[in-house]
């Protein structure tokens, strides 16, 4: 029995000395398949990295240029602000409902009208805004802060002195911001300045105010022309039952010359069957010879 374990033992010493000792066996073909996909995919990555790289050069190049934009020349911060404008305007208005660049009575020419029936009349939207102090206050000058409220209110009396023309347009107009940073810094920082564009009628929006406002408005204008519409079927109908009272009246008193001609007629009858007897009669006598 001790002899049985010891051939025992010795065989599984051998077995794993066997197994210790065996070298395992490479597939080299599928080594390289494998290195070849993993090229594959670290060169997918290098050129999705490379796209994404040129697109955030992109974006800094358009960040870079609204910041000129913005920062730059008086009149190219205007061209912005007027294109944005345009861009809103005709994306949510009927093109019959608006104006750019039109010439008033008056002979001032305002970026934006929006036609809308009197009253309220024609609503005016400016897209100038001062923003010389404004980038200076950001810049930290300790004065420009004063200097940008007195020049926002300065912009609010002269659109509220052009654009609000008493018979001519609403009684009120907008002004147009092109940036929601700036609205909402003039909103938070300087709410005295916002009170006093209301008191102005002179009412401050951005690009997602002015869209929502002018959404508002198209809804009103379509509510008018629907308005407009069923007031022109009820004057045609009312005409139209105009008409048939008339024609009722005309068809009775042709009715009624009818009846008439019919009870003459009748009468006539009536004198001419008493008539023919009576001939009758005379045409029996005799009168002799």
């Amino acid at each position: 029995m001790t002899t049985y374990i010891l051939i025992s033992l010795g065989i599984i010493i051998i077995m794993l000395i066997v197994l210790l000792f065996r070298r395992p066996t490479v597939d080299i073909s599928a080594l390289r398949e494998d290195n070849a996909r993993l090229r594959e995919r670290l060169a997918e990555r290098l050129g999705a990295l490379s796209q994404n790289a040129i697109e955030l050069k992109n974006i800094s190049a358009d960040i870079a240029n609204f910041k000129n934009i913005l920062m730059g020349n008086k009149q190219a911060r205007g061209t912005f602000g007027e294109r944005q404008l345009a861009d809103i305007v005709t994306d949510i208005m009927p093109p019959e409902t608006y104006d750019f660049q039109h010439v008033l009575p008056t002979g001032v020419r305002p970026d934006c009208i929006i036609r809308l029936p009197y009253p309220p009349g024609d609503m005016i939207i400016d897209s100038k805004f001062p923003l010389e102090s404004y980038n200076r206050m950001v810049a930290g000058d300790d004065g420009a802060k004063k200097q940008f409220e007195l020049d926002v209110r300065k912009h609010i009396d002269a659109i509220a002195e052009k654009y609000i023309i008493a018979g001519t347009t609403a009684e009120s107009a907008m002004m147009f911001i092109a940036s929601e940073s700036i609205f909402e810094s003039l909103h938070r920082d300087f709410p005295a300045t916002i009170d006093y564009a209301a008191r102005k009628k002179v009412f401050i929006v951005s690009p997602s105010t002015l869209w929502a406002t002018l959404n508002t408005i198209r809804a009103i204008l379509s509510d008018i022309k629907i308005k407009r519409v069923a007031a022109k079927i009820k004057k045609e109908l009312e005409l139209l039952l105009g008409d048939l009272d008339r024609l009722s009246k005309r068809a009775g008193a042709i009715d009624q010359h009818f009846a008439s001609a019919q009870k003459d007629i009748d009468e006539l009858q009536t004198s001419i069957s008493k008539i023919a007897p009576r001939a009758e009669k005379i045409r029996e006598l005799d009168f002799g010879e």
